[in-house]
């Protein structure tokens, strides 16, 4: 297995990127190889600044940067020697299975979607996000940014999509899955939310517990809550905006502790047909760490393919 690594994307790029890489290539098997994407005289420079061996990792020179200010959809074709670019060309061809970035969200997103394309029968591809329960499990929320609107039947297909990761990735059998809504009855709701319940209910696709509430989303009353990429991503916000003021004001509790985002590292892009994973700005090097582990996670549970078994 080869994961590739923009070495360039991020807020401390490229030495979280470099040391993360380090750290990880400790931890995972000796047949998975890291590619390194960045300028080559750069990333050799920093390995051996950081301690890491140059001959431990491919290096793919990527010169070019694909910057928080430029715009996704014109950023690829105009920077076609950029890290993200780069990374999708491999990505593309097979050369490398797996592709993770801190770097801009959304063109790590145009690249899924144009460059390796959705799904054959994915209506909109999706990305997910991990929510630390009090039962000492996690539960996964999606979409949390990728789809601000949404029709029914894309929420349908987030719960198939949703449940199989559950499943697969993080080994819940028979995963629950919810529909965030602003009461429990099945009339409750917008015209989105009552008309996705009736799609979903009875369904055999996946295991539909129906609708809860936004107090639920801690409990671990579902495995997986399906909402709308808008609510979804106000969701996550509140969930590290609590855990940055908790900080703040110096109060440490053991589940609290569970949302660092250092934990999870990043999460893949659902529906397109590799695995692309999208970590965050901020990330330091166990972020990034954790990152390259979980890319080899969702690349041995061979997801995208059951996902396109599953769809088709």
């Amino acid at each position: 297995m080869k994961i590739g690594l923009d070495i360039m994307g991020g807020d401390f790029a490229p030495e979280a990127n470099v040391s993360g890489a380090i750290l990880a290539n400790k931890e995972l098997p000796q047949d998975t190889r890291i590619v390194l994407f960045g300028d080559q005289d750069v990333v050799r420079e920093k390995l051996v600044e950081l301690g890491g061996n140059p001959d431990d990792f491919e290096i793919v020179h990527a010169p070019d940067v694909i910057t928080m200010h430029d715009h996704p959809t014109r950023a690829i074709p105009q920077k076609p020697n950029s890290t993200i670019s780069k990374g999708f060309d491999l990505l593309a061809s097979g050369e490398i299975q797996a592709f993770a970035s801190t770097g801009n969200t959304g063109a790590m997103l145009v690249g899924a979607i144009y460059k390796v394309n959705a799904v054959p029968g994915i209506i909109r591809p999706c990305i997910t996000s991990t929510i630390p329960n009090i039962r000492g499990g996690n539960s996964l929320i999606l979409d949390v940014g990728a789809n601000a609107d949404c029709k029914p039947d894309v929420l349908y297909q987030f719960a198939i999509l949703g449940s199989l990761y559950a499943r697969e990735v993080y080994g819940i059998e028979n995963p629950k899955v919810g529909l965030l809504n602003i009461g429990e009855e099945e009339t409750k709701g917008n015209l989105l939310t009552q008309s996705a319940y009736k799609l979903m209910q009875g369904s055999t696709d996946f295991n539909f517990a129906g609708n809860i509430e936004g107090r639920d989303i801690f409990t671990g009353k579902v495995d997986v809550i399906v909402c709308d990429g808008f609510t979804g991503n106000v969701v996550l916000k509140q969930a590290e905006g609590l855990f940055g003021l908790m900080q703040k004001r110096g109060m440490r509790d053991e589940y609290f502790d569970r949302f660092n985002y250092e934990n999870y590292g990043g999460t893949p892009i659902l529906g397109v047909n590799s695995n692309v994973i999208i970590g965050h700005g901020i990330s330091n090097d166990i972020a990034v760490k954790n990152m390259l582990l979980h890319s080899y996670d969702v690349t041995k549970s061979k997801l995208t393919d059951k996902i396109k078994e599953a769809i088709n």
